[in-house]
């Protein structure tokens, strides 16, 4: 057996062998909001500094942005297999993955500032320095904290009921808390307020920067790896050949599966993010209005604060995978009504309605669903592949960003696509053709109608969780003969 080296890592809060409120509350709630929020904040808001603010749309004949996003999330994907494989092998007395959350505190406040601190020089400078920050900030601080992040449900309790909660407060934070800032507050007052003014554009977000720093330190401080240090006292901790955590994982149906069904759903969600703010400034709405956008976040909102209280108790009497099968049929049809009138302000207000409807059992129990199947692998291995496994499913998340903030940029420069400028002060916005608005509207509300099929039949086949109550049985008993 390798034990647990003796560190000096600040030791957790959390005592207890049962999940607690304060536990809830402060680890996988306010503790991850502020490092989430940040993400969410990038992923809508960072392409339009690039494109609106730095005008990079037209470097390289167009192709920067098209290219560079690709190959950073290449890069992306590599630490992410690497932290996947430290994370495996990191064995202290707080775990695993914990140790790695409190490195990630003060990493994302620094090369999160550095994002938006390009410089006033050349076109070449402002290439290379975009580029750095951005891998420094992606492939190397955000890895670092959303690989950790990630494996806290997971890795907290084998306890279906307890992780089910956690995941529930886990995603609390970043959907009604960032969804509030990015999609009501930005629009209606930080938008408006900051334009394509570099200088408002720096000071806001280094303010929002900083707040992660203590707040993905109340994460390390109110989290505990209940599953870790389980097998760290049963022996069954040692390290496992990197290939064979490789081969159990691609050769598992429900880990195939559900990697899969991940892989359709960030797709979709990613080219909609990106779009988002196009949508409502040039299809549905006026540039900046404070309105239009705030009013499809609204509509958004309201299903995502009902599934708090609904999800889990209907994911535990029907089931995580049936829930969320069903979730997908009505997320297709919300999307379908979106796209036949997109510029209808009350037939998107619907569509909005019935999708985000849909989309709650995705957003609330998908990582307790996850964590099934990472027992369903143990139990089938006699060995945990978390780190591996979960690099896995961040390559995914971060690639496809990349990837489709890649495709969206190129098909937005060759529909001919125009940036906004400052005249006397004021930001105006350019005038669209009818080719940049289809591609728009595509990304917005077309891809994910065609997602939300997929996704519906894909989840036909995980049905992981009908007997996972026994395979955790018997992963316990096995502990106990080692024991």
């Amino acid at each position: 057996m390798k034990q647990a080296t003796k560190s000096r890592l600040p030791a957790s809060r959390v005592r207890g062998a049962d999940v607690t409120k304060k536990e809830k509350w402060l680890g996988y709630l306010i503790g991850p909001a502020g490092a989430l929020l940040l993400n969410a904040v990038l992923a809508t808001y960072l392409n339009v500094y690039y494109t609106d603010v730095l005008k990079l749309t037209t470097v390289w004949g167009g192709a920067f942005l098209v290219v560079f996003p690709i190959v950073s999330k290449g890069i992306d994907a590599i630490t992410n297999v690497v932290m996947g494989y430290v994370i495996d092998r990191t064995h202290t007395a707080e775990g695993k993955a914990r140790p790695w959350l409190l490195l990630s505190a003060p990493l994302l406040a620094i090369t999160g500032i550095l994002l938006f601190t390009v410089p006033r020089a050349s076109e070449t400078v402002q290439v290379i320095w975009v580029m750095a920050s951005y891998n420094l900030f992606y492939s190397f601080a955000y890895t670092i904290f959303n690989m950790s992040h990630n494996l806290m449900v997971p890795l907290s309790t084998r306890d279906t009921t307890q992780r089910g909660g956690l995941s529930v407060f886990n995603q609390i934070a970043t959907i009604m808390m960032s969804g509030i800032l990015v999609a009501l507050v930005f629009p209606m007052a930080i938008m408006p307020m900051i334009g394509v003014d570099k200088g408002k554009w720096i000071a806001f977000m280094s303010v929002l920067i900083i707040l992660v720093l203590p707040l993905t330190l109340l994460e390390y401080f109110f989290t505990k790896e209940r599953v870790t240090l389980e097998n760290q006292e049963a022996g069954a901790d040692n390290a496992v050949p990197f290939k064979n955590q490789l081969r159990a994982i691609f050769t598992d149906k429900y880990m195939i599966l559900i990697y899969a069904y991940f892989l359709i759903y960030t797709i979709g969600s990613c080219i909609k993010n990106v779009s988002l703010v196009y949508f409502c400034n040039y299809v549905l709405g006026t540039y900046n209005d404070g309105i239009t956008q705030t009013m499809l976040s609204v509509i958004g909102g309201i299903p995502m604060g009902i599934g708090i209280f609904a999800v889990w108790p209907l994911a535990r009497k029907f089931g995580k995978r049936n829930v969320t099968l069903a979730g997908f049929l009505l997320y297709a049809i919300g999307g379908a009504v979106c796209w036949i009138s997109p510029t209808n302000m009350a037939m998107m207000l619907v569509g909005q309605f019935i999708k985000n409807i849909g989309g709650l059992p995705c957003a609330y129990v998908f990582m307790a669903l996850f964590a099934d199947v990472l027992d369903h692998m143990e139990w089938k291995t006699d060995f945990r592949s978390d780190g591996i496994a979960m690099s896995v499913y961040n390559i995914i998340a971060v690639a496809m960003v990349g990837i489709c903030t890649g495709i969206f940029n190129g098909m937005l420069s060759s529909a001919g696509y125009v940036a906004p400028e400052i005249v006397n002060g004021v930001t105006v916005a350019a005038a669209q053709t009818e080719a940049v608005k289809g591609v728009i509207t595509f990304g917005f509300v077309g891809l994910e109608v065609f997602c939300g099929v997929i996704l519906a039949v894909l989840l036909i086949f995980l049905n992981v969780e009908q007997d996972i109550d026994r395979k955790q049985a018997e992963i316990k008993a096995r502990q106990g003969g080692k024991g």
